[in-house]
């Protein structure tokens, strides 16, 4: 980062200082990046001439928590995410000021949305949108790469569209005319043989494959490996399995892993993707902040009001071999006799978790029952959270110990806890249950 000039400027600016002055406020032009290597000896990301391995999360918040856990870059889905002025400054800025590289996403239609990469004037158009966005941002020190799309292909069936990739290898063209400074690199959910055909065959032009893993984030590399595919990739977003992936009850719930099992399932799958060092050239964590999708945290590495979880602590120990100064709560025992049962209405029980803070903080809890969600959504779109149902727990929020009541109307529902330290770390667990009709 530049210091600021501390020589003495006239009383009365000149246009010359002032056009100066005007000209600093604007972060100077973006540095390059190249991916050199091949597929025999490896490849390896430069930025600035200087290798550059991702260490990265997809999201738009916590820039400041991102940087003091180790990381190095932020992943978003759109360009207006990047652009968007909070705080007085874009998150690119934001993240500069950091020294945090972003990938800038691009976001493409998806057919279940409506979109049809058969209709002219919509390919038309998109091109327009994103020819404009990768001229507008080009130049920004921040850029990393652009993020072509986010599983345009669609999360499920064999995504080899013929006409989807033609156009990512038309648009993976024309990005490289305007800046052949970064790299281009669409965004697929998960790789199987017939999607790795068709982008071999219509979209040649990427320079990186980023790919969405959770469960099989692992095994991307052998996967590729096993398609001959030829050239880097990243994993551009994995965590915990997701909800599609994960054991259900016997109502349909999926059974959510605890805040101890997320955190060891994180370390753990960014030691395995970043086994193949040789051709994958770094990761972004999903997600570093939160969302609604199935419950509201079982992805979310952040909470809603910002504060970090054994998920941040996991990265950080990965991204630098140290813990952070602060961790957050670890789950050491739960009694939740409700979890994964048949209940009546009404019916009470006593509820006890315990919580050890490394830093040995007191800590608050936070309960709530929600009603199972009733807004599955495929492809991670945008669901509608569940609300608080009032008077089903009395607590008094500074012990682990709650009296549960069974709400009276029949369905699924799910007990959540959540644990702070007061120091910008916290814990969140949740139970699932099923609420009979009387008999």
């Amino acid at each position: 980062m530049k210091t600021a000039n501390t020589r003495s400027l006239p009383t009365r600016p000149t246009l010359v200082s002032l056009l100066l002055a005007a000209a600093a406020a604007v972060p100077s032009g973006g540095g390059e990046v190249r991916v050199v290597g091949d597929p025999t000896s490896g490849f390896q990301l430069l930025r600035d001439g200087a290798p550059f391995v991702i260490r990265g999360a997809g999201g738009t918040t916590g820039i400041d928590t991102l940087a003091a856990c180790g990381g190095n870059a932020i992943r978003t889905w759109d360009a207006a995410a990047a652009e968007r002025i909070e705080n007085g400054r874009s998150l690119l800025d934001a993240a500069h000021a950091h020294g945090i590289a972003v990938m800038v996403g691009l976001w493409l239609g998806h057919e279940r949305h409506g979109f049809d990469y058969g209709d002219s004037a919509q390919v038309e158009a998109q091109r327009r949108e994103v020819e404009a966005a990768v001229t507008r941002l080009r130049r920004h020190p921040a850029v990393l790469a652009w993020g072509l799309g986010n599983e345009m292909e669609g999360p499920g069936g064999s995504g080899d569209s013929p006409a989807i990739w033609r156009e990512v290898g038309e648009l993976a063209r024309r990005i490289k005319q305007i800046d052949p400074d970064h790299p281009v690199m669409p965004v697929v959910a998960n790789v199987n043989p017939a999607k790795l055909a068709a982008i071999r065959e219509h979209a040649a032009a990427i320079d990186v494959l980023g790919v969405n893993a959770y469960a099989d984030a692992g095994r991307i590399g052998a996967k590729l490996r096993a398609a001959a595919w030829d050239k880097p990739y990243c994993i551009t977003e994995f965590g915990v399995p997701g909800p599609w992936e994960s054991a259900h009850t016997d109502w349909n719930a999926p059974i959510e892993p605890s805040s101890r099992e997320k955190a060891a399932l994180t370390y753990v799958t960014w030691q395995r993707i970043m086994e193949d060092r040789e051709h994958c050239l770094g990761s972004f964590a999903f997600l570093w902040g939160s969302k609604q999708e199935a419950t509201e945290s079982w992805f979310g590495v952040l909470l809603p009001s910002g504060e970090k979880t054994p998920r941040a602590d996991a990265l950080a120990r990965a991204w630098t071999g140290d813990w952070p100064r602060d961790r957050a709560p670890i789950l050491e025992e739960a009694t939740i006799p409700l979890a994964g049962r048949h209940v009546e209405p009404g019916q009470r029980f006593e509820i006890q978790v315990r919580y050890r803070d490394p830093e040995g903080s007191p800590l608050a809890h936070r309960w709530a029952v929600r009603t199972e969600s009733d807004d599955r959504r495929e492809g991670g779109d945008a669901e509608r959270a569940p609300p608080d149902i009032p008077g089903t727990v009395a607590a008094d929020g500074s012990s682990g110990r709650a009296t549960v009541t069974a709400p009276d109307r029949p369905g699924s529902y799910r007990l959540f806890v959540t644990v702070f330290d007061g120091h910008g770390s916290a814990s969140t667990d949740n139970w699932t249950f099923h609420v009979d009709p009387r008999n």
